[in-house]
């Protein structure tokens, strides 16, 4: 059975939701809990996914990507995509999602976002 942790942290302008594991339909519900959660606090500020630790992404997880975007957006802010490698970074680019999240520098370094006109670069 697949396992995904998830660690919820506040940064100044962002909210990390750090994921470790599979994002597939038996781990995403979970995501989708911690990130309804952390909503509440974003205040106009991004969400950021750190997916540093994800090595497998299925169709549930492109889904929960996308739903995790509008809820960010319904909040006032962003969904930004950190670490994004391996099979994840593959389901983005095959499918063309990827335009559609911007990206996040490393806490304590200056925030990367791309602006929502163009398309957005994932950090690898």
């Amino acid at each position: 059975m697949p396992s995904l942790h998830v660690h919820v942290s506040d940064q100044s302008d962002q909210v990390v939701l750090t994921l470790v594991g599979d994002m597939d339909y038996d781990t995403c519900p979970r995501v989708t809990q911690a990130a309804a959660a952390a909503a509440v606090r974003l205040r106009g500020r991004a969400m950021c996914l750190d997916l540093a630790g994800v090595a497998f992404m299925d169709a549930s997880g492109l889904r929960l990507l996308q739903g995790l975007r509008e809820l960010a957006e319904a909040e006032g802010g962003g969904l930004l995509l950190r670490g994004v490698h391996g099979e994840p970074l593959r389901v983005l680019d095959l499918t063309g999602t990827s335009i559609l999240f911007g990206t996040g520098a490393a806490p304590g370094t200056p925030a990367a976002a791309a602006p929502a006109a163009r398309p957005a670069r994932l950090l690898a």
